[in-house]
């Protein structure tokens, strides 16, 4: 059975491979990721990870596609893709709790689609602007929805954690074994 992700991140592969899942191919899904006018984090969540599956789709192969969002509140913070970007969204998460939405969808061989999310809460210790600063100066924050990459030097800024660790990274591994088991791929 042919499994393809459909996303670019190489958290994903890692994470797939702790489960001993390998894909057969690796094709990231190129769409318009911009969140429609009052899109609450959770359906923004869910349809990118719908379109992402739907634009890589082939006969006869499952198709996995995930996306994952950080939210305070209603709000979606974006992927951080300056310094101030992950300046602005550290110093928002500072002290609070926010929660991250991970969304994985699968379409398999027949063409039908299978979904599910995780929601983990995740608090941050009541940063300074020293601590702000040394994160920066990491790297870790380039590219990284809300700014941090929970795997890295931010695991030690969390002071909180309720859900899924795997799903702060980018890809619950319980919900998306589930889904693969369901549509018949071969697990250990």
């Amino acid at each position: 059975m042919r499994l393809i992700l459909a996303s670019a991140s190489p958290r994903r592969l890692d994470l797939l491979a702790r489960i001993g899942v390998v894909p057969d191919a690796v094709v990231p899904a190129h769409i318009d990721e911009a969140p429609r006018g009052s899109e609450l984090p959770v359906h923004y969540a869910c349809r990118m990870a719908e379109e992402k599956a739907a634009a890589v789709a082939e006969p006869g192969a499952l198709v996995l596609a995930a996306d994952t969002v950080v939210a305070v509140g209603r709000r979606i913070l974006p992927k951080a893709e300056t310094e101030e970007d992950a300046r602005a969204a550290l110093a928002l998460l500072s002290g609070r709790r926010h929660r991250v939405h991970s969304a994985i969808s699968l379409v398999d061989i027949e063409g039908r689609s299978r979904h599910r999310l995780a929601t983990t809460i995740v608090a941050f210790k009541r940063l300074s602007d020293e601590e702000i600063a040394a994160y920066l100066a990491s790297g870790e924050w380039q590219g990284k929805a809300g700014g941090y990459a929970i795997q890295g030097r931010a695991q030690a800024l969390v002071r909180f954690l309720a859900g899924s660790y795997s799903a702060v990274m980018g890809l619950p591994l319980y919900e998306t074994r589930a889904l693969l088991r369901a549509a018949g791929y071969p697990l250990g």
